[in-house]
């Protein structure tokens, strides 16, 4: 009987060590919520320098979140931004479709006339703290998917105004946009680690203590 016994513990130790010596799996980061007087706090502050930065530093647009369907990182987020879908043609190409401009209230029935627009510029994002990335970070970066806010469809021509400007020297034109930009700002800099400069941090404070008070940030630290 204590054969028996000693036998059957000795399949059931087999048979859990597979388990037992599994590597954990590791549960995905979670989405804070906060105030953007909070989040702004959050932020950390230093100085600016764009010394060695260029575009090319940022890969983009690469295959997108799915490497299968065809379309590149633009086209993906066109398609999943549009208010009425496009049609998705051979090649990826899109025909049809409206999508609103948040920036100015345009509404857009053109892919061809829409720009997808890095919340926190590339540029910006280097004199952040993205000049100490590796290529493949930087990538992740100008390709992100993973939050909504990272990247926007938007008409060319206030995308091309806004350039690689933070909220000190541009805010969309639309006074309803300018709480929820200033939100996706701050959340795009907290996910991805990125600091501000004093100006840029005095003016994210005048919108936080102020018309944007009641504003909720949230974001997931990327991977």
């Amino acid at each position: 009987m204590i054969k028996n016994f000693v036998r059957g513990f000795s399949v059931l130790s087999l048979a859990l060590a597979p388990l037992l010596s599994a590597p954990a799996v590791q549960a995905a980061p979670a989405a804070e919520v906060t105030t953007l007087a909070d989040a702004v706090g959050l932020v950390q502050v230093t100085e600016e320098d764009r010394t060695g930065y260029t575009r090319s530093s940022f890969k983009h647009w690469n295959s997108g979140d799915n490497s299968t369907d065809g379309c590149n990182t633009r086209a993906e987020v066109l398609i999943a931004e549009a208010v009425v879908a496009p049609t998705v043609g051979a090649g990826c190409k899109l025909t049809g479709g409206t999508w609103t401009s948040y920036y100015d209230g345009q509404e857009v029935t053109s892919a061809g006339s829409l720009d997808i627009d890095h919340m926190v510029p590339l540029a910006e994002s280097w004199d952040s703290g993205a000049y100490g990335w590796t290529a493949e970070r930087r990538e992740a970066y100008a390709n992100d998917q993973g939050a909504d806010v990272s990247l926007v469809a938007v008409t060319a021509r206030s995308n091309r105004q806004k350039s690689d400007q933070d909220p000190a020297d541009w805010m969309p034109p639309s006074p309803d946009a300018q709480c929820r930009y200033v939100a996706e700002w701050v959340s795009t800099k907290l996910r991805w680690q990125l600091t501000a400069d004093d100006r840029e941090l005095e003016a994210l404070k005048v919108y936080a203590d102020g018309p944007c008070e009641n504003t909720i940030v949230r974001y997931t630290p990327a991977a």
